[in-house]
């Protein structure tokens, strides 16, 4: 039975820093690599939940790994070499501090706010007359503050110009390569028989140049829906077939549980872990159209050390 990979603790050749995010830890080597470990950890409403779930980091790896060679025609993107299942080694870029969020459907949060009567997210106005899981006119961008601890905030363009987080010429560059990036992850998921219902993209810059960073069209970044049926589940007003980590957030919110002050995090029985590993191994199989082939390591601590550790004696 392969390990699953909860923790990380690294000190690779030329490590100058280390960063232990939510599900993946950031390694700086030198000034210029980054080494991101893409562990099993689960969050939800930003938070860690208590499990790790098997075969996860490679999936979430394997499908960011797949997307960013898609689409680097359209930006340059910050990865070099997958050299082990759950590793991709890169360029180190300075991170721009906005998450770029993108939505084709009143989902989610999008639809949480709007069922609370608001009308505008992040500034942008959602048209009256909506139902949950309608198709927007148009895709719509609301961005979001990357906070280096706890919730993430949603922002309008006008605070960030206003707050001069980015110059106004960055900014519209996001904008439209944000567009042009779900436009690309679109036509992709439809080719699959699914629709790419939101996602988000991070950027940094690199000598000045504008480059995608970390994941990109995965299960934690994006939501999807099986395209087949989709207006026959409108049109009758039940939920749609839905491929994302939203079921994660759901069971959850059964269990009294948002990652509000003073609610704790339920008890995750084995079964449960074990239906979202199986739901993130069909994930990558419908979005990829390819086989999931788990890796079999009994030790990914081990493996991974001497997966970088030869990357590095190689290509530095």
């Amino acid at each position: 039975m392969s390990s699953t990979l909860a923790q990380s603790q690294f000190n690779f050749p030329g490590q100058t820093n280390a960063y232990h995010g939510k599900v993946r830890d950031m390694y700086s080597i030198g000034s210029d690599l980054m080494v991101a470990v893409v562990s099993d950890r689960i969050s939800a409403f930003d938070v860690i939940l208590p499990k790790g779930i098997p075969h996860k980091g490679q999936v979430l790896n394997s499908i960011a790994s797949y997307f960013l060679d898609a689409v680097s025609d359209l930006v340059p993107t910050w990865k070099l070499d997958t050299p082990h299942p759950n590793i991709t080694i890169g360029h180190a870029c300075e991170p721009i501090r906005l998450e770029m969020v993108i939505r084709g459907y009143l989902t989610g949060h999008a639809h949480r706010t709007y069922a609370s009567g608001k009308r505008t997210l992040c500034g942008v106005v959602m048209p009256e007359g909506m139902k949950e899981h309608d198709r927007f006119p148009a895709p719509i961008i609301t961005p979001a503050t990357k906070a280096e601890e706890g919730h993430d905030e949603d922002i309008s363009r006008e605070d960030i110009l206003s707050r001069d987080l980015v110059p106004e010429s960055l900014y519209q560059q996001l904008e439209d390569t944000t567009r042009a990036l779900f436009q690309r992850g679109t036509e992709m998921a439809a080719k699959q028989g699914l629709i790419l219902v939101d996602t988000k993209y991070e950027f940094g810059l690199r000598n000045g140049q504008l480059m995608l960073i970390d994941e990109i069209h995965t299960p934690d970044s994006s939501r999807y829906f099986i395209a087949e049926g989709y207006e026959e589940r409108q049109n009758a007003g039940v939920q749609q077939k839905q491929l994302s980590k939203e079921f994660v957030r759901e069971w959850l919110m059964e269990h009294d549980f948002m990652g509000l002050e003073g609610q704790h995090v339920p008890h995750m029985p084995e079964e449960f872990v074990q239906t979202v590993s199986q739901r993130y191994i069909s994930l990558y199989e419908q979005v990829t159209g390819m086989p999931f082939v788990p890796d079999g390591s009994t030790d990914a601590v081990a493996d991974i050390q001497v997966a970088v550790e030869q990357w590095l004696k190689f290509n530095r």
